[in-house]
């Protein structure tokens, strides 16, 4: 009997649900770059951005249901607005931009987390923050 709900017990956690990466889950599982927050951010980014669904829709250079976000990057400049802008876009979702086919919304991702993913995205094509 103690065997058979050792098993299950492991099986619970091995098999729980997934279960997406907060910035704060993020700072405290993962060591984080050492060259100053603006990096921090980009590779918080980074991470969050492989935890949540967006790899489904989009690709970091091929374009796939939505744009790649390196095509992201280059339509937008690396401004504070537009981290704004698009974290605001992966929170609430959008549709237009970039055809027909809508961005479905991500209502579970808090707004640090969506600043720094966005931070990422806009970093792809190699600008930096101004």
């Amino acid at each position: 009997m103690k065997a058979s709900l050792v098993v299950c017990s492991l099986l619970l956690v091995a098999c729980g649900s997934k279960k997406k990466t907060s910035g704060e889950e993020y700072v405290a599982n993962e060591s984080k770059p050492e060259t100053g927050k603006a990096v921090d951010q980009i590779a918080l980014g980074e991470a969050l951005l492989k935890g949540n669904d967006c790899n489904t829709c989009h690709h970091k250079t091929n374009t796939l249901i939505g744009p790649s976000h390196t095509d992201v990057a280059k339509k937008y400049e690396f401004t504070e607005e537009n981290v704004k802008l698009l974290a605001g876009k992966i929170i609430n979702g959008g549709s237009g931009v970039w055809g027909k086919i809508p961005m479905a919304p991500h209502i579970d991702v808090n707004q640090s987390d969506a600043d720094a993913m966005a931070r990422y995205v806009l970093s792809l094509d190699g600008e930096k923050e101004h």
